[in-house]
């Protein structure tokens, strides 16, 4: 061999060298790499959820997926695509009745061929995916629905959230609503008829009488989903005067909500705490955040999002594309994507080599990763399961044109505070009266 020949051997070898050492610093692609990744986005493109929530997440997903085939996003995650191989979206449309869902996921498997699902907003439609996507051994990650019995009241191999489930809102939310008003003697709840907004109340309503068991319950609302009509449900809140209101309603349920109970100063005659406040920042006529309501923005997101490289860049170029920060939805939707590069790149370094969905699996579970707004740990659900702080504020002003909120008397909650111990159902926790949290 000629010197000319053994210094490209060298090079060659250095080149291989490096990307076995520094799994994810080169854009080269390990043995047995795909051409590409296909993943399966879900998430409301038509109907009254789609304006609020599923629109603003699919720009989530696919601004993120766009720059990360790019090579643009920030450290740890600027390698192109995952493991250097590009990632191909198929957007699908989450709205329908829950049995469409699960006949859209088994097309998505067995006909586009997609390698990865990741999305939902519904908490029912999360109920009905997870066990279908176990059949069909597809890895799945929840991006935004909530519910806790996903993890709590089954256990799945190939399905994973890469967000926490609703106890840290409702949760989190009742204890703000007692460090700000201690002198709370009445609640009332409005709440979508379905297993989000079951869950969201029983939550809240169990952590309020275990930390204050004098308060009194003086209603307990049960609009339909979508229903968008609150006329008979606000005047009975109106008539009970509770001293605070909790709902988790969202979408176009919160707007028309909100439209409907400022006219009749629901908002002056009691304490509205919103779980989901932040749907109300995504532009569109009409849509206004009143003064004076507990905002949640379903962990730290929108207003609360906390100064990372990965925030700063996510929600900087997000507000340069669509107009506005974005909410909670865009975030967990990029939060999944992240974890699925983060939990394919870990197999790639330990396999050295293209992994198998059993791989990338293992890979996943118990993960710790960097996300669009802060550390993601999956702790819970024999770590299949996120968990997360939370924090809210109330609203002292909005600005319409800039779609952004000023918030005062901010408090923030760690993760202990707020998420239940592992193999340690939700609701038993808060009645058992939260051992092991770690509150401020």
């Amino acid at each position: 061999m000629d010197r000319r020949g053994s210094l490209l051997g060298v090079v060659l070898l250095l080149t291989v060298v490096s990307w076995l050492l520094v799994p994810g610093q080169s854009s080269a692609q390990p043995p047995g790499a795909p051409r590409e990744v296909r993943i399966g986005v879900v998430s409301f493109l038509s109907g009254p959820a789609a304006p609020h929530s599923g629109i603003p997440s699919r720009q989530g997903a696919q601004l993120l997926i766009e720059a990360l085939n790019a090579g643009e996003v920030p450290r740890p995650y600027n390698t192109p695509g995952i493991g250097g191989v590009p990632i191909r979206a198929v957007y699908v449309d989450e709205a329908g009745p829950v049995d469409k869902q699960v006949t859209e996921f088994r097309r998505l498997v067995l006909d586009a061929r997609v390698n990865v699902v990741v999305g939902y907003i519904s908490s029912a439609n999360c109920l009905a995916i997870a066990p279908v996507a176990e059949e069909l051994r597809t890895l799945t990650v929840f991006s935004v629905c909530g519910i806790q019995r996903v993890f709590e009241d089954a256990d799945y191999k190939y399905v994973f959230r890469t967000r926490a489930h609703q106890i840290i809102d409702a949760l989190g939310i009742a204890r703000y609503v007692l460090l700000v008003k201690p002198d709370l003697k009445t609640i009332a709840g409005i709440n979508q008829d379905y297993a989000w907004g079951r869950d969201s109340w029983a939550t809240f309503k169990e952590t309020i009488l275990q930390l204050k068991p004098d308060v009194r319950v003086v209603a307990e609302l049960w609009p339909p989903l979508f229903s968008g009509e609150y006329s008979a449900e606000i005047a009975r809140l109106l008539a009970a005067k509770p001293d605070v209101i909790f709902t988790s309603l969202w979408g176009g349920d919160l707007e028309s909500f909100v439209g409907q109970a400022t006219p009749v100063r629901l908002f002056e005659e009691s304490l509205v705490a919103m779980t989901v406040a932040d749907n109300l920042l995504v532009p569109g006529p009409g849509r206004f955040v009143p003064r004076g309501i507990v905002f949640g923005a379903r962990g730290l997101y929108g207003p609360l999002t906390p100064e990372t490289t990965l925030s700063r860049w996510f929600g900087g170029r997000f507000r340069a594309r669509y107009g506005y920060f974005p909410i909670h939805d865009p975030f967990n939707y990029a939060n999944s994507i992240l974890g699925v590069k983060a939990a394919f790149e870990k197999a790639i370094a330990a396999t050295r080599r293209w992994p198998t969905v059993e791989e990338v699996v293992r890979a996943f579970e118990y993960l710790e990763f960097e996300g669009a707004a802060g550390r993601i740990r999956l702790a819970l659900g024999n770590g299949h399961q996120a968990v997360e702080p939370v924090g809210f504020g109330i609203v002292r002003s909005f600005d319409p044109t800039k779609r952004e909120v000023t918030l005062e008397r901010v408090i923030r909650f760690r993760v202990e505070c707020v998420n239940p111990p592992a193999g340690v159902k939700s609701l038993d926790w808060i009645r058992r009266g939260f051992p092991g949290a770690v509150c401020p």
